[in-house]
């Protein structure tokens, strides 16, 4: 599939004629956050695999400025990450908090985190 990029004064406000841009990925952060909280009741939820976890900086040290990653699992090719508006922070109390992401970043893409969503 080809990729085509337009540059959007405001890309929340673009539609398929159903959904904003906007409306889809808040729908995307409520369904993760839903997803993480129902893993962390599993009994098979160990730290390492599928650990829930959340962070305001990344495995360095850095961040992105209004945004906290929200993570599932801390092995390499099993880890599953978003970044979540700051103003979201609280409703993802159920979350291992770490002052930074607890490994470096594994390099996975969107068809890798799709992949591994489906192995859940």
């Amino acid at each position: 599939m080809e990729t085509i990029t337009i540059k959007v004064q405001d890309y929340e406000a673009v539609s398929d004629g159903y959904h904003t841009i906007g409306e889809l990925y808040r729908h995307r952060i409520a369904l993760y956050i839903a997803l993480c909280k129902q893993i962390v009741h599993q009994p098979y939820c160990d730290d390492k695999k599928f650990g829930v976890w959340r962070s305001q900086r990344h495995f360095d040290g850095s961040n992105y400025d209004g945004w906290f990653v929200l993570g599932i699992g801390r092995e390499k090719g099993h880890q599953i990450t978003y970044h979540i508006p700051n103003e979201l922070w609280e409703e993802t109390n159920f979350a291992e908090t770490f002052e930074k992401a607890p490994m470096e970043w594994d390099g996975h893409t969107s068809e890798d985190v799709l992949e591994r969503i489906s192995k859940l």
